[in-house]
């Protein structure tokens, strides 16, 4: 049963309270805790190292998969460390070739598994564009320049931004994005990188009730649309966006990189 909506996590909030300061009590019960030093740069390493493995595999990553396994071993015990440890467990045991392969399933092949996040939040309408300017924006005002390798809302580059800038606003873009992290989560569930993720969700807020059904929205719609006469959710399987009837197989993509095994990469929705 859904608690009365003057109820904020065990505390109700009188209804002769005015609104806006009912409305301000539950942003600042929303907001990550006054955390130590030693908290933050925990937290911080946890970023970094989900950041890192969301990556794709390639030969550098794959041959420190020791040493991120070491660390990750080293961590506090905390349940984000313990996601993290049965990851990296899997990942330090499978062949390179093998790795690629799966995170090409996983990440480039599924719309719903896709790591750009402001996709899940505006789908393919230009309020995108202006979402990815507003996040150069923020980077940029941090004092953080990209290397211009990946989009600003990939992931990993979100994870590391954030991993820099602190819990504060260097989190802002994964609590903004929290729905579309929890629906990667959900379609990740065939896959041991679904424990990147809940380590990742274990540091968010939990989600509200209108999180959740924002995200059963998304599992059954996908994300908003607004191109005219054309149909952007071709699929490629299980996991994928494809509202009935107006299935269009999509072009093939050129590859991102050329790898050095014989998997081919292609990206995700841009």
């Amino acid at each position: 049963m859904s608690p009365p909506p003057n109820f904020v996590r065990g505390y109700p909030q009188p209804a002769t309270i005015p609104a806006i300061a009912r409305t301000r009590v539950r942003a600042a019960v929303r907001r990550p805790a006054r955390l130590t030093p030693e908290e933050t740069a925990g937290r911080g390493l946890i970023l970094r190292l989900a950041s890192l493995l969301l990556q794709y595999p390639d030969s550098e990553l794959t041959a420190a998969r020791p040493e991120l396994a070491t660390v990750v071993k080293a961590l506090p015990t905390t349940p984000a460390a313990q996601h993290l440890a049965r990851f990296t467990d899997w990942f330090a045991t499978q062949d390179r070739e093998a790795l690629e392969r799966h995170y090409v399933e996983m990440f480039d092949l599924r719309r719903k598994s896709s790591l750009y996040l402001t996709y899940y939040l505006h789908g393919d309408t230009r309020r995108r564009g202006m979402a990815l300017l507003t996040l150069n924006h923020r980077y940029r005002a941090a004092g953080w320049d990209t290397d211009g390798g990946e989009l600003p809302d990939h992931l990993p580059v979100v994870l590391e931004f954030a991993a820099l800038a602190g819990p504060g606003g260097g989190e802002a873009p994964l609590r903004q994005h929290r729905r579309g992290l929890e629906l990667i989560h959900r379609a990740l569930t065939d896959s041991p990188y679904r424990h990147v993720l809940a380590a990742l969700l274990t540091l968010l807020p939990p989600p509200t009730e209108a999180d959740r059904a924002a995200v059963d929205q998304l599992v059954a719609e996908g994300p908003p649309n607004e191109e005219v006469g054309l149909d952007p959710y071709g699929t490629y399987g299980d996991g994928e966006f494809a509202p009935p009837g107006t299935f269009v197989p999509p072009t093939p993509a050129l590859p991102t990189r050329v790898p050095s095994a014989p998997t081919s990469r292609t990206e995700g929705p841009r």
